[in-house]
């Protein structure tokens, strides 16, 4: 889910002292800000290929492996709501050069024998609705399914935002496909995989937000939970970036 983080947005509004007049997006540009460096094509199309360029030369060496963080949490927990909103995006935004988030919507649930409702969720069959959909976004969206998810989770109504959520972060894909998704054996097929995963956590899990790093669960969940950017920059074994070091970061720019 790699995708240019708060950096690259600053980059795209603001202007070049050097260039002539402001920069904005070529009118073809059909694509939202968080897609503008996922490829050349796309940058040319947008006209951002020299921002791209400029935010790719300060990342970090790609042959050190990022820090893996799991969490496997449910789409209504309160707590897991206040995790994904105030610690796993705003981390992920700065540093997701060097650190891959994976989403397991689940938690709590678990799987009955009926054919009616084979799962049963903690905060209720809204709650199931909401893991099955986040499980359908991640599935069909790819690179922008954490954006989505995250303006879910932190909306008033988990369930009434996804669709918009959809429309601003991917709206290529259609809210359609994720109701077939939703309605159809792929949802289950998913929500089932995600089960598979919680279950086979060691040690198993026994409250969520549940997180592990790089596949293992840590006891210190006091530092996860509360200072969760400073343990990524801990854990990563690379050289650390200047969000880590609070290094300064020159680019050819003046102002916005």
């Amino acid at each position: 889910m790699k995708l240019p983080g708060l950096l690259a947005v600053i980059l795209f509004v603001c202007t070049n002292r050097r260039s002539s007049g402001l920069f904005h997006p070529k009118p073809a540009c059909r694509y939202p800000p968080s897609q503008w460096c996922r490829s050349l094509e796309i940058a040319i199309s947008c006209n951002v290929q020299k921002q791209c360029m400029e935010v790719n030369a300060i990342r970090p060496n790609q042959t050190v492996p990022p820090v893996s963080v799991t969490l496997y949490y449910e789409s209504l927990c309160p707590d897991c709501r206040v995790f994904i909103t105030q610690q796993l995006f705003p981390t992920w935004t700065m540093l997701q050069d060097i650190m891959a988030v994976t989403l397991v919507p689940y938690g709590n649930a678990k799987e009955i024998p009926s054919a009616n409702s084979p799962f049963t969720c903690q905060h209720g069959e809204p709650e199931c609705i909401g893991n099955m959909i986040e499980a359908c976004i991640l599935h069909l969206t790819g690179h922008s399914a954490f954006q989505i998810i995250y303006c879910m989770e932190s909306a008033t109504d988990v369930l009434d935002a996804a669709q918009p959520c959809l429309q601003l972060y991917a709206p290529s894909v259609s809210w359609s496909s994720v109701n077939s998704c939703l309605k159809g054996d792929l949802g289950l097929q998913l929500i089932h995989a995600n089960a598979a995963m919680t279950r086979a956590l060691n040690p198993h899990h026994t409250h969520v937000p549940w997180v592990t790093f790089n596949g293992e669960y840590t006891e210190n969940e006091e530092k996860t939970m509360s200072s969760l950017f400073h343990l990524v920059c801990q854990l990563y074994k690379g050289v650390k970036p200047p969000a880590c070091t609070g290094a300064p970061v020159r680019l050819n720019r003046s102002f916005c």
